[in-house]
């Protein structure tokens, strides 16, 4: 117990003020440990779901699916377990490739999610033999995390998991809290095969998620001992709620629980802190569902447990996070506002969406929940993930969404202030750009970078991101493509593109909605070394199009600016003007400044080719002349 006392001291004691600039305490500021202490339910009363043996109760809840999720369960019988072998952990140190080792491990956890879902619908015991393989199979694992994560949380430094270190990243969590849910609903029948299976399962949730989990601070996502470059993003929120989930389901000690959770709490803050208070999410709507979508989790589960006394979705912070999925949203083929490593197609879990929008009451969330669920032409499938408690929780609101009318956002724009995110309408064209900085969560070196849609479709993009690998999230994260300056719809300047770091910021952001207008200065996205005094961008929207100015000073520059821009279709470049989208649109430009040419970019990443097919384009407007001051324009306009 000392140990959790002295733990708790120090999280009470330590400020965020210093690693932030902020602090909020959304949770902690508004509900002390007593306040906890008074609310918490004791017992697992405050679970929503039937118990096992409520035959009628599952019946109900589960029919509209149960054909479909007998059939997942039935195919899970005769599945076979997978071991992942150590070399398949090694891989990642000697190829980068993550997926040789998440494969089988992301296998066996679905195998295990369709049989759990299949058990409680028919009740017969019929799959508990195949889920006892499963969870046995689970806790004879070393690690339940994945071999690209631990080396940032081994004294190792190496993906071969360590003896006697666990560790809890998203993989860890997300089995610890589906093997909870196993263990709730299932313990009582366990134990009239043998009392060892409950007891084994509940002591490797405690050794592997909850005791670390108490133990240490310096897990980074946890917020608490941030070094160098390193932020709080999605995995906070992530792995928070999973490690609730097991102190909630599985902790039986009152005061290690009440300990836990309320450091669970403040860890939350550290997350809820970092996000601008606009609401916008900066690593894009593909993240969305794991950062504002896990806190949502999070603080559902919290409420239900406090009998939702312990509860802070009036707060419109919350509800900004929430509407930004919807306010992201293009349209066409499921187009999305994608900066940073955000796919540019997406739009979200419209049941996640819709529950998220009742608790916050956001009507803009539950019609665009339904607007998505009638685009996808399967409001009747269920599709759920080893992420069970989102699995639980689509059962319950299905019902409620078929009532919903489906809607998208009306807004003409939406500017975040704080992320420097402006979203604007005009007719047929939707237009977004950024300012923020080059440190973001899953960051580009993009400062005022932009996209412009037509009819739904895309003209200017951004590119995403491909298949993750070691690369990805190394220092050599810039050397990728996909993450340069050179591959977004901005300039080179005087040879140099943008580089990472918080000091390479936007300055001098403005939004003047009257004239549907931004404008930036990105100068001090680039090095010194540039010797750029300033680059003021402006972009304004139309109906007719969108216009470009660039005004700039250097000192004494020695090379050519070129003006990159992104495009999906392949251009046909003319004097002056280049025929963009398949004609729909053109790029006009001043031929007498500036050479253009353009270039094929292969896309051989699966990831990348799914989105955008076998290549995309990359325009150089390269200037025809070295100058220290000057001013540029460029005009998309529709075509005639």
């Amino acid at each position: 117990m000392r140990i959790y006392l002295i733990l708790l001291f120090f999280l009470s004691s330590l400020s965020f003020q210093g690693l932030l600039g902020k602090e909020l305490k959304l949770l902690t500021g508004t509900f002390k440990q007593e306040d906890l202490k008074l609310n918490l339910s004791r017992d697992k009363s405050w679970v929503p779901y039937p118990s096992y043996s409520d035959r009628k109760a599952w019946d109900q809840l589960i029919a509209p699916f149960r054909e479909q999720v007998i059939a997942k369960g039935d195919k899970a019988l005769d599945y076979q377990w997978q071991v992942v072998k150590a070399t398949d952990y090694l891989e990642y140190e000697r190829s980068g490739n993550r997926g040789i080792m998440e494969k089988p491990m992301n296998e066996n956890c679905t195998a295990l999610t369709n049989l759990l879902l299949a058990e409680l619908a028919e009740g017969k015991g019929r799959y508990i033999d195949q889920i006892l393989n499963g969870t046995w199979h689970m806790t004879e694992m070393s690690t339940w995390s994945l071999s690209a994560h631990l080396p940032a949380f081994q004294s190792s430094k190496r993906s071969l998991p360590q003896e006697r270190t666990h560790v809890i990243d998203l993989m860890a969590g997300d089995v610890g809290s589906l093997l909870s849910w196993i263990h709730y609903f299932f313990r009582d029948t366990f134990n009239t095969i043998n009392p060892e299976i409950s007891l084994r399962l509940k002591q490797h949730i405690q050794q592997r998620i909850i005791l670390p989990y108490l133990d240490r601070n310096d897990m980074w996502w946890q917020g608490f001992e941030l070094k160098g470059n390193q932020l709080v993003n999605n995995w906070n929120p992530w792995c928070n709620f999973n490690v609730l989930t097991c102190l909630l389901l599985i902790e039986d000690n009152p005061d290690v629980q009440l300990a836990g959770i309320y450091k669970t709490m403040t860890s939350v803050d550290r997350f809820i802190d970092y996000i601008k208070k606009d609401g916008a999410c900066e690593e894009g709507p593909s993240y969305w569902g794991h950062a504002a979508g896990k806190l949502y989790d999070y603080l559902k589960i919290l409420a239900l447990a406090t009998q939702n006394k312990v509860s802070i979705f009036d707060k419109p912070l919350i509800r900004d996070m929430g509407e930004y999925i919807a306010q992201s949203y293009i349209g066409g083929d499921r187009w999305v506002v994608n900066f940073a490593d955000a796919s540019a197609k997406g739009g979200g879990d419209p049941l996640l969406i819709y529950r998220y929008g009742q608790d916050v009451n956001s009507t803009e969330m539950m019609q665009f929940a339904r607007y998505m669920t009638d685009l996808d032409g399967k409001g009747s499938d269920f599709r759920p993930s080893r992420d069970i408690f989102r699995a639980f929780e689509d059962l319950r609101c299905f019902p409620q969404l078929q009532h919903t009318q489906a809607a998208l956002p009306q807004n003409a724009f939406k500017w975040y202030p704080e992320t420097q995110f402006l979203y604007l309408k005009k007719e047929n064209f939707f237009f977004a750009a950024k300012g923020g900085f080059n440190n973001e969560s899953h960051n580009h070196n993009d400062v005022g970078s932009f996209i412009l849609y037509q009819d739904q479709q895309p003209l200017f993009i951004d590119a995403g991101v491909g298949t993750y690998t070691k690369k990805t999230f190394s220092d050599d994260r810039y050397s990728i493509w996909t993450m340069q300056g050179a591959y977004h719809n901005l300039p080179q300047i005087n040879g140099t593109d943008q580089a990472f770091g918080k000091e390479y910021k936007a300055e001098n952001v403005v939004f003047l909605p009257e004239q549907n207008k931004f404008q930036l200065d990105i100068g001090k996205a680039y090095p010194k070394t540039a010797n750029i005094e300033h680059w003021i961008r402006s972009y304004s929207l139309t109906a007719d199009g969108l216009t470009i100015a660039d005004e700039f000073k250097i000192k004494n520059p020695t090379q050519s600016n070129i003006v990159h821009f992104l495009v999906s279709k392949e251009p046909q470049i003319n004097k002056g003007v280049i025929a963009l989208g398949d004609g729909r649109a053109a790029l006009h430009f001043n031929p007498a400044q500036f050479v253009a040419s353009y270039e094929a970019i292969p896309q051989d990443d699966p990831r990348l080719s799914q989105v955008w097919g076998e290549r995309l384009y990359r325009i150089n407007l390269k200037a025809k002349s070295i100058k220290s001051t000057g001013k540029y324009s460029f005009i998309i306009k529709k075509a005639k």
